[in-house]
């Protein structure tokens, strides 16, 4: 098996980072629109529970979309190497999106599918462009302060 190009702290915040500001391109579009901004998160909840209160969607949202991208980050730690790796993770992340969004939510996700494609599209090139840059961030300063203090 592969090990992953990337420190397992440097992963961990990445993800984190990731996971967080994912959702800001289609929220942002929604506020600024007039639409629902808890739509995708709801969808999200869909993933794991079939049910119609805002509280548990929100919940089960909470538990889908950290693994959800916990799994993608383990795959990219996998697949990219440091090199470059904000393009790398953006480029990642459009496949993701096209796999997801494309192929896997038509089949087995329909409240994901039925979501504006380009939207969330942007959220999964926004998840590569956090955990790429976090990870090139991270490197960056580790060899400044290598440099510095040997």
């Amino acid at each position: 098996m592969p090990k992953p190009s990337f420190p397992v702290r440097d992963l961990a915040l990445a993800w984190l980072v990731a996971t967080v500001f994912s959702g800001a391109p289609s929220t942002l579009l929604a506020l600024a629109t007039g639409g629902d901004p808890a739509e995708a998160t709801f969808a999200a909840g869909r993933m794991l529970v079939d049910s119609a209160s805002p509280v548990v969607l929100f919940a089960a949202a909470a538990l889908v979309h950290p693994a959800v991208s916990a799994f993608w980050t383990l795959v990219a730690a996998l697949a990219l190497s440091a090199r470059h790796i904000t393009v790398k993770a953006m480029a990642f992340s459009a496949g993701v999106g096209l796999l997801d969004l494309l192929l896997i939510a038509p089949r087995w996700f329909p409240e994901v599918a039925a979501l504006a494609f380009w939207p969330q599209m942007a959220d999964h090139l926004m998840w590569g462009a956090c955990l790429g840059g976090t990870l090139h961030a991270l490197a960056s300063r580790r060899a400044r302060h290598h440099a510095r203090h040997g």
